[in-house]
């Protein structure tokens, strides 16, 4: 079981800032990294349709024979992390929004969320909201469209420019200090998000805290790999090859990303 790959899969190709941090904490780790972008975004479907797609994604990394899942995707963990935790004997990771540090962390007792409709609108985040930030100001932001200019490759087009200034600019005047990102496609988009906002602002995702976190759970179950060779990193999408193959190329030398029908 400990040579068993790690499966993490995302509406498109955000998820892929957490495979980032898993592969830094744990490089002899086998990987699998499903892409379901033919469906993204999963921020403006139903919660049914979420956890549908969920349980698809989850099903084909079980059938590549993973030993844990991370599901790197926000809108996926909130509306059906419960369900694939009740349905599912192998562990689960989930991913939401990092609330609590950045609550405890401001000074000016005001942070902003830029997440998905259905991030924000989902029970967790409304009781994880509500636990951390009795005496903070939340400024939330749906960032409606921003995740399709990401699948399709427009990382650095004024349409996106656009979009985040519009999303952004308003929480400046409520002297936020700190800015949670909760959609795993949004940290590509930092260097752009860091010209709108300031140096004054802190800029917050959960990749690190989910790589810790899967490793101690790994750990937990003994099923940490005891290789100490770089194991194959293994990628499927379901859409264009060419924009993961993209997001891909700065960070790995040798890979190759699959298509499937799925």
């Amino acid at each position: 079981m400990t040579q068993k790959p790690i499966g993490i899969f995302d509406s498109g190709i955000g998820g892929v800032s957490i495979w980032e941090e898993v592969i830094k904490l744990m490089p002899y780790e086998k990987t699998i990294y499903l892409a379901d972008s033919k469906n993204a975004p999963y921020g403006q479907k139903t919660g049914s349709e979420i956890i549908a797609l969920s349980k698809k994604n989850t099903e084909f990394l079980i059938s590549k024979g993973c030993k844990i899942i991370i599901v790197a995707c926000n809108t996926a963990t909130t509306n059906a992390i419960d369900y694939l935790r009740s349905n599912y004997s192998i562990p689960i990771i989930g991913i939401e929004p990092a609330i609590k540090p950045a609550a405890l962390l401001s000074k000016t007792e005001a942070i902003g969320i830029l997440a998905t409709k259905g991030t924000l609108t989902s029970k967790l985040f409304e009781k994880t909201a509500n636990e951390y930030t009795k005496n903070i100001t939340i400024i939330e932001q749906d960032g409606d469209g921003l995740v399709p200019l990401i699948e399709a490759g427009k990382l650095n087009s004024n349409e996106v420019k656009l979009l985040l200034e519009q999303y952004l600019k308003p929480m400046l005047q409520f002297n936020i200090d700190h800015l949670v990102l909760g959609c795993t496609h949004y940290p590509f988009l930092i260097p752009l998000i860091k010209n709108i906002v300031g140096k004054h602002v802190n800029i917050i995702d959960s990749g690190e805290a989910v790589a810790r976190q899967t490793k101690v759970v790994l750990k937990n179950h003994q099923l940490l790999s005891t290789s100490k060779t770089n194991s194959p990193y293994i990628f499927y999408t379901n859409s264009n090859k060419t924009v993961l193959e993209r997001i891909l190329q700065p960070i790995l030398l040798n890979f190759e990303v699959e298509k499937i029908n799925f």
